[in-house]
């Protein structure tokens, strides 16, 4: 039987199970994605059942054989947390990603920092978008979709801030003209807001932008048919075009 002991993890969704246990969706440093049952935590008098909600830095361990692990421990690692309004559902919107893009027990230590980083900064009263933008670019680095060389150097040489690029997949950024300025909605992208977005510098909006139009581009065919539920969401409240 495989045990498990205290490993840093967040909630990422859970759902009733039986009478008074939970399944739950874990995100950990170590072991990545997986799901565990939580026994009896549905029970009036159990600690633990405000614990397994998102957001919240933990600790858990857990045992089993197979897919199905048991939680055996759980406990605060950390202050509590609170996202509020548009944060919230931008937080939604992480966990959705990592639910329906990571598989089950593959780790990904660079990413799970990366996301205690963005909750970290989604407790701020106001929405930053380029808390997302950080996140998706990471998420699409790990799972092995990096769009930017690493070193500035080589950055440099393949991005030109004063042209144009198409960004065709499984070949990258080519140069373009602009052509049609409605091009500039769809697939075409200024070497300086690629540039600035390489280095996640989130100054510019227009950058924030073609950022958000670019992981969206990449992000469709990997997600295909599965919506994301956050989105709708932070429609109804907004009564306008998702930002996320």
């Amino acid at each position: 039987m495989k045990r498990v002991l205290l490993q840093p993890a967040y909630v990422l969704h859970r759902r009733l199970y039986r009478e008074s246990s939970f399944l739950v969706e874990l995100f950990t440093s170590e072991h990545g994605r997986l799901t565990v049952v939580a026994r009896g935590v549905r029970k009036a008098r159990s600690p633990t059942q405000g614990l397994l909600q998102p957001f919240i830095p933990l600790l858990v361990s857990w045992s089993g054989n197979g897919e199905l692990m048991t939680l055996s421990q759980v406990e605060p690692n950390g202050a509590a947390v609170s996202l509020r309004g548009e944060c919230l559902f931008a937080g939604f919107y992480l966990n959705e990603l990592l639910m329906c893009l990571l598989q089950k027990w593959d780790a990904h230590p660079v990413l799970y920092t990366a996301y205690e980083k963005a909750v970290a900064m989604l407790q701020a009263s106001v929405l930053e978008q380029g808390v997302l933008r950080s996140f998706e670019k990471a998420l699409l680095e790990e799972l092995g979709y990096g769009l930017f060389p690493k070193s500035d150097t080589e950055l440099q040489h393949a991005l030109q801030p004063d042209h144009y690029y198409r960004f065709v997949p499984e070949q990258g950024f080519v140069i373009s003209t602009l052509g049609n300025p409605s091009q500039a909605k769809t697939h075409i992208f200024s070497g300086k807001n690629l540039l600035a977005i390489a280095r996640e510098d989130w100054r510019d909006e227009s950058c924030l932008q073609d950022a958000k139009r670019l992981t969206r581009f990449i992000l469709a065919p990997l997600l295909g048919a599965r919506p994301i539920h956050s989105r709708k969401l932070f429609l109804q409240l907004n009564g306008e075009e998702s930002d996320k």
